[in-house]
């Protein structure tokens, strides 16, 4: 079990992370919306959503670590992240969608190149340090938002693909394919996060336990997670 310290440090640290990746997460939807639009760039503009979808799941994130009981206010915010996932894929999935249909070519955009090449070095620094702050306080949300964080890391790799393959070779077809690719992997993880409704983190008697434990009425009420603790706080 975390001493009361040890708490309190986690705490803060998740304050301190989630405050960088709004800062950061800001600043990049600005850039890429605004380069997205000039360059008609469906699939730089959903990044630049995607990045205000993660301001939103931060900011929730912050919101529940605002207050003494952090608990409490856990499955609210699971659901405030969860269904920013979904309004982001929908509505990506459907500028993607027309973009094909109408055969809408995407232009050269060096702003947003630089800008995918930027995220992807930062972003997995920023999902990791939550995602082990989150496993040791066993909150399912700050892990769900690491995995928001994350999720910004592959984006980042999709469309740089995407916006190379435009400029190098004329593929207009691979901006609105690499948006399709950002909206599927939001769907799969606003499910993930809808489902996540506890976590079971290396700082829970649960988790430290043999797996065969987590059906013992004692467990269950400490830890709602799947039998064998496979939620993404343990996995």
């Amino acid at each position: 079990m975390l001493s009361p310290g040890r708490r309190a440090t986690l705490v803060r640290r998740v304050r301190l992370i989630v405050a960088a990746t709004i800062a950061y997460n800001i600043v990049e939807a600005v850039i890429a919306i605004t380069a997205g639009t000039l360059a008609s760039s469906s699939a730089l503009v959903a990044f630049g959503l995607d990045s205000t979808i993660e301001v939103v799941s931060a900011l929730a994130v912050a919101w529940q670590f605002s207050g003494g009981d952090h608990a409490a206010r856990e499955r609210v915010t699971l659901r405030v992240i969860a269904v920013s996932f979904f309004a982001l894929a929908a509505y990506v999935a459907w500028e993607s969608l027309s973009g094909m249909a109408g055969a809408e070519r995407a232009d050269h955009s060096t702003v947003g190149l630089a800008l995918a090449a930027l995220s992807l070095l930062i972003m997995p620094f920023l999902s990791y340090a939550e995602r082990r702050t989150g496993r040791e306080l066993g909150s399912a949300t700050a892990v769900a938002d690491s995995k928001q964080t994350l999720l910004c890391t592959y984006l980042s790799a999709v469309l740089l693909a995407g916006l190379a393959l435009n400029s190098l070779f004329g593929w207009w077809w691979a901006d609105p394919a690499a948006a399709l690719v950002i909206a599927g992997v939001a769907a799969k993880e606003g499910v993930e996060a809808w489902r996540g409704d506890g976590c079971c983190g290396p700082s829970s008697p649960v988790a430290a336990s043999a797996p065969s434990a987590m059906a013992d009425g004692a467990d269950a009420a400490t830890c709602t997670c799947p039998s064998g603790c496979r939620d993404g706080c343990c996995t």
